[in-house]
């Protein structure tokens, strides 16, 4: 099987990477490799190596920057999926396309399902949202597509809000942190797993859906994780001592981009299609920890 990889330096590819099953070519793409916001250079490289499979784990991803670049923006989350996808049409390649808790508003106060209706906040939320539609139009009806949402995914490597405050609490004596946001940290070593078991479960007769939610189990607002990064520091010995974290509001906090206050995802088809049991993300926090170097 061959499988084409996007944002293969990202945190996420570093994990896919990382957990290639046997008799899988793997041909990963950084950005120097394949520009995501060139949908043409998108459908040539499905031209070109017709992979079974195109894991699209990359991704415009600054949430509040895409605010003032909405047009490179959605090229990326928009225009590059539809391009795999109408390539994938030609070849007869699969698409996965991992998204986002941002594609919903927050607003409803229950977990997410996947068959609920998008209505996205932002830039970033909107044009995920349109990488979605693409798939489902294109591919998914054809059993050619599968959509994956996660949620604030973390991971040893890269940029992301765990490593960001491991390094505040080396650095400063107190932090302020939003606690009126809600959802649930993802670490990329789980995600991976479900990527590559949507992949192995397409050949089964039933298969999995077509929209997936995946993250790790429980719930937390990001002073919660922001605790817990201080206090699993301390017991693995990354930390001498611990930064005072002091819980602000959303509005304490303004940001150029809104955010969901509550995204929490209904994983519980995907759990089942996917036969993969939940691990809290406290525990997949400390795991991630363990090997930050």
């Amino acid at each position: 099987m061959k499988i084409l990889l996007t944002g293969s330096d990202g945190q996420l590819g570093h994990a896919v990477r990382h957990q290639v099953p046997a008799g899988v070519e793997l041909i990963a793409t950084s950005r120097r490799e394949l520009d995501l916001a060139d949908a043409d250079a998108c459908r040539a490289a499905v031209l070109n190596h017709r992979p079974d499979w195109v894991l699209n784990a990359g991704a415009y991803t600054a949430v509040d920057k895409a605010e003032s670049e909405p047009e490179l923006t959605l090229a990326v989350n928009g225009g590059a999926p539809r391009a795999f996808a109408e390539a994938l049409l030609e070849t007869g390649g699969r698409l996965l396309q991992l998204s986002t808790d941002f594609v919903f508003n927050g607003q409803q106060g229950t977990p997410y399902r996947p068959e609920q209706s998008r209505d996205p906040l932002g830039v970033y939320g909107a044009t995920k949202a349109k990488g979605e539609e693409a798939v489902e139009q294109l591919l998914a009806v054809r059993g050619q597509g599968v959509i994956l949402r996660t949620s604030w995914v973390m991971g040893p490597v890269g940029k992301n809000f765990a490593l960001t405050m491991l390094r505040l609490h080396r650095e400063r004596e107190q932090i302020d942190v939003v606690a009126d946001q809600v959802g649930c940290p993802t670490s990329t070593a789980s995600l991976a797993a479900a990527c590559w078991r949507v992949i192995a479960a397409m050949d089964t007769p039933a298969g999995p859906p077509a929209v997936l939610h995946w993250s790790d189990a429980g719930a937390a607002s990001w002073y919660d994780v922001a605790m817990a990064v201080g206090e699993l520091g301390l017991e693995l010995g990354l930390l001498e001592r611990m930064a005072a974290v002091n819980p602000i509001t959303t509005a304490d906090y303004p940001t150029p981009a809104e955010r969901p206050s509550y995204s929490l995802l209904d994983c519980t088809v995907s759990r089942k299609a996917l036969d993969l049991s939940p691990t809290h993300w406290r525990q997949t926090l400390r795991q991630l920890l363990e090997v930050v170097q």
